[in-house]
């Protein structure tokens, strides 16, 4: 049964989640392009340094969402989601101020964090979407908080870096603003979505990161898709744990060039999830969408690796972007294989593998980008980031392809909005 909230308060209640989610990811994604340089300056200037400190504070914020994620979840099924996502808003704009003063790692670490714990509210805002829309609305309300993600995360980085060309500090003291103005605006206009009658009490069971990866153990036709999945995952996070500072190494970037490329690198994404995803499945069906998409993505990663000047690394990004078809195609046939009272497990389950995956991909990036800076290598070599993310494009096409055989007989067809 939904929750008993009216129109109009269900109308306010989806637009405070789509305010409060853009905000956090307005907030987060300002201090993307500015962090790395913020490590380097801690350090003295040493690029192999920083890359590895940037990858301990990547790896950190990670484990601190997989553990905290269902904690949080568990703990909205109880109390509410109100004062979940509220606590979590005006957590994060007390971590940001903490980084904001920071004089030295250690206190920039601790914020970082704070930050993995309070940002682990994105679950419970998909639970309050649940909670007050009806059950035949519900995709359109998650695809438009899909689009406060994209929105957040094209338009961030760009003024994160416009900000930091002032002071690296200035976006972090923003961030900070956006996150406790989000707070105050939720603490008056936003309304409980869970009645106390249809609460839960706290299990330590349900808080335990790793319980929805059992339904992967109950179907073994999964295992594989699911690998794909975590491939791709690994994949996506050389991005945000070693662009920066590779851009900068590479290409003599500074905070604006590497702004502005975030920026087209969103509108691209943008452009293939809102635009040619159903178009491409619908044409292609979901399999040969999947082989298509991962295909792309080695393709556009190699090419970046390649990339001699940053207008080499710009033509590939179009190539890159296509990749964004392959993940869903993924997800759309996972989702055949498990009954309706599954698939709210099976995406626990995958948003577990993308957990997992960003405990450990930091570390691998980094690792190997700070060797290349190490030893001072500036020809095509210096790319070997973006060759071990195609690499594992690769691989996963080639598993993909093995075990998607038999599916997508026929093209699918795709419901349109």
């Amino acid at each position: 049964m939904d929750a008993p909230i009216a129109a109009p308060a269900r109308r306010a209640a989806l637009a405070f989640i789509f305010v409060t989610v853009l905000l956090d990811l307005l907030a987060f994604g300002m201090i993307i392009p500015v962090l790395p340089h913020l490590i380097k300056s801690f350090v003295g200037g040493d690029v192999a340094q920083a890359t590895v400190w940037h990858g301990m504070f990547a790896t950190a914020f990670m484990v601190m969402q997989f553990f905290s994620s269902p904690i949080q979840g568990a703990l909205s099924d109880h109390f509410g989601r109100r004062p979940i996502i509220l606590m979590s808003n005006l957590g994060l704009g007390l971590d940001f101020l903490i980084m904001a003063v920071a004089g030295g790692l250690p206190l920039l670490f601790i914020g970082r964090l704070l930050s993995g714990i309070t940002s682990a509210s994105f679950s419970t805002a998909n639970a309050y979407i649940a909670d007050v829309t009806p059950p035949e609305k519900r995709a359109a309300a998650f695809g438009k908080l899909g689009m406060a993600f994209g929105l957040g995360f094209t338009l961030s980085p760009v003024f994160g870096a416009w900000l930091g060309v002032i002071n690296l500090r200035l976006p972090f003291f923003v961030a900070a603003a956006l996150s406790i103005t989000n707070f105050c605006y939720g603490y008056f206009v936003l309304p409980e979505s869970l009645p106390p009658e249809r609460r839960d009490a706290f299990r330590w069971k349900r808080a335990n990161p790793l319980a929805s990866l059992q339904l992967l153990r109950g179907h073994p036709e999964l295992f594989g898709l699911a690998s794909v999945v975590f491939m791709m995952a690994l994949a996506h996070l050389v991005y945000p744990t070693t662009f920066v500072l590779y851009a900068d190494y590479r290409f003599g970037w500074g905070l604006t060039m590497v702004g502005w490329t975030l920026l087209i690198v969103g509108v691209l994404s943008i452009i293939v999830q809102g635009g040619l995803i159903g178009k491409i499945v619908g044409a292609l069906g979901e399999r040969k969408a999947l082989l298509f998409g991962m295909a792309c993505g080695a393709l556009g990663f190699t090419l970046y690796g390649l990339a001699p000047s940053g207008y080499w690394f710009w033509a590939a990004m179009p190539i890159a972007a296509l990749w964004g078809v392959a993940n869903p195609a993924a997800q759309a046939i996972m989702t055949h294989h498990v009954s309706p009272q599954e698939q709210g497990r099976l995406q626990g389950a995958i948003g577990s593998l993308g957990s997992i995956a960003g405990i450990l991909a930091p570390t691998m990036f980094t690792r190997t980008f700070a060797a290349v800076a190490h030893a001072q290598i500036h020809t095509f070599w210096a790319g070997a980031t973006f060759w071990l993310a195609a690499s594992m494009l690769a691989i996963g096409g080639l598993v993909a392809w093995r075990v998607t055989r038999g599916e997508d007989a026929e093209p699918a067809r795709v419901e349109t909005s």
